[in-house]
């Protein structure tokens, strides 16, 4: 059986599911995390996160600015989130305490 999903219950699924991602912070149509990482760190993050979006099909933009590793998930083109990015945050999560701990 499939159950079908009208656009304000798919709305509020999505917002119950990030608000699960402690340190993600919505911006428009995007999320967005800052990690305090080291270059090691972040070079692991950044080739294991590459894999995962591209099983996914997505696109998240990391970048590097001194000390903090910067992530964006989402188009922001006025485009809504979808389970996909949510995904994707939620298993850049789990990246991140991997390499944290390492």
């Amino acid at each position: 059986m499939r159950v079908l999903f009208n656009s304000r219950a798919k709305h509020d699924y999505l917002s119950d599911a990030l608000t699960l991602l402690s340190g993600w912070t919505r911006e428009d149509e995007q999320i967005r995390r800052t990690l305090v990482i080291d270059d090691t760190q972040h070079a692991a993050l950044t080739e294991r996160v590459k894999v995962i979006a591209d099983a996914l099909h997505l696109r998240p933009e990391i970048s590097r600015h001194a000390d903090s590793t910067q992530i964006r998930v989402g188009h922001g083109n006025g485009e809504p989130l979808t389970e996909g990015e949510v995904l994707l945050a939620a298993r850049i999560e789990d990246v991140y305490r991997t390499v944290t701990e390492s």
